[in-house]
């Protein structure tokens, strides 16, 4: 017991989801890619909803919240980016066990030494063997504790992973997706707070709306204080193509805000963040957590940070969206 095993920590690459549609799956190829946003939008330009010129603000109770529970499509992503913990887990209980045995044998040896004069020269070594199992003992249930934090901590991130993908986004007035659905197409930043906070970052976008495009950067405002920001467009013969631009940036409105309210809460408790503050969340392509914070999203970070979803460089810079928060 007093020797201790090497371990080998690997990590897998993300579980993505399989069982999306064929509209996902062929922006996997990048000759189909170089549309991928375009095509979120067709019946935006064909309808011009008056959806698009205001986020959708809608019932607490269109819809009933997602359970917390731990879902078995979490855990088995779990597994996947950590395919060797439960053995690992295994082996420190195993440890343990064999540790509290030897210090159980010990103690009875040490017991009947210290009552029995004739053996009292056997005390040392049984001290020295009690000693050497308590100590294995500590040491693996400190291993297996930690790894066990560690894993409940993942399962959390990815079951908030998970509800997120499943929140559902309104691209027109006859079309619903989840955010799953932008997973590999778009790098969504949401913006969450009241209605002049998302107004005042429709705002400051203004410079940066072509090159955040490029990146597949889509916007997700969610005002918090019931109220509907009215974003105001330029409609003249100069400015059309701009416009365009401005309004398919800015085209997702939430759906079912019971469920948006409920995710972003759980984040803002996680970060020590008071319910009331404005915030943005920056996603990455693959739809996970990238970045956060207080106040307005930095967009000049993000078009200096991400890479061009389209191009030459475009399926080489793919995974170059920051870690995982």
């Amino acid at each position: 017991m007093a020797s201790m095993a090497q371990f080998c920590y690997i990590l897998g690459p993300s579980n993505l989801r399989l069982n999306h549609s064929s509209f996902r799956f062929c922006f996997q190829n990048p000759i189909y890619r170089k549309n991928a946003l375009s095509s979120i939008c067709t019946r935006f330009h064909a309808t011009k909803p008056p959806l698009l010129s205001s986020p959708t603000v809608c019932s607490a109770a269109n819809k009933p919240s997602s359970s917390s529970e731990i879902s078995s499509d979490a855990r088995i992503r779990s597994e996947v980016l950590s395919p060797f913990r439960s053995l690992r887990m295994f082996f420190y209980l195993a440890f343990m066990a064999s540790g509290a045995l030897g210090g159980l044998i010990a103690t009875t040896q040490l017991i009947a030494a210290l009552t029995n004069p004739a053996r009292s020269s056997e005390v040392p070594d049984t001290l020295t063997s009690l000693g050497i199992d308590i100590g294995a003992v500590s040491v693996f249930a400190f291993l297996y504790f930690r790894e066990n934090t560690a894993k409940n901590a993942q399962l959390a991130r990815l079951s908030r992973e998970e509800s997120l993908s499943n929140l559902k986004l309104r691209v027109n007035e006859n079309r619903i997706i989840s955010v799953s659905s932008l997973r590999g197409i778009a790098r969504l930043v949401i913006c969450s707070g009241p209605a002049s906070f998302v107004l005042e970052s429709f705002n400051l976008s203004e410079p940066f709306t072509e090159m955040l495009l490029e990146r597949g950067v889509l916007v997700v405002p969610f005002a918090t204080d019931g109220n509907s920001p009215s974003f105001e467009f330029d409609e003249s013969e100069d400015m059309k193509d701009i416009t365009a631009k401005r309004k398919k940036l800015w085209q997702l409105n939430p759906v079912y805000v019971s469920e948006w309210t409920e995710w972003l809460n759980e984040q803002k408790k996680l970060a020590s963040v008071s319910p009331e503050s404005p915030v943005y969340l920056s996603l990455r392509l693959d739809g996970r957590v990238r970045g956060s914070g207080v106040g307005y999203p930095p967009w000049n970070a993000f078009v200096a940070q991400l890479p061009p979803v389209k191009g030459l460089w475009s399926g080489l810079f793919d995974g170059m969206d920051g870690r995982v928060l």
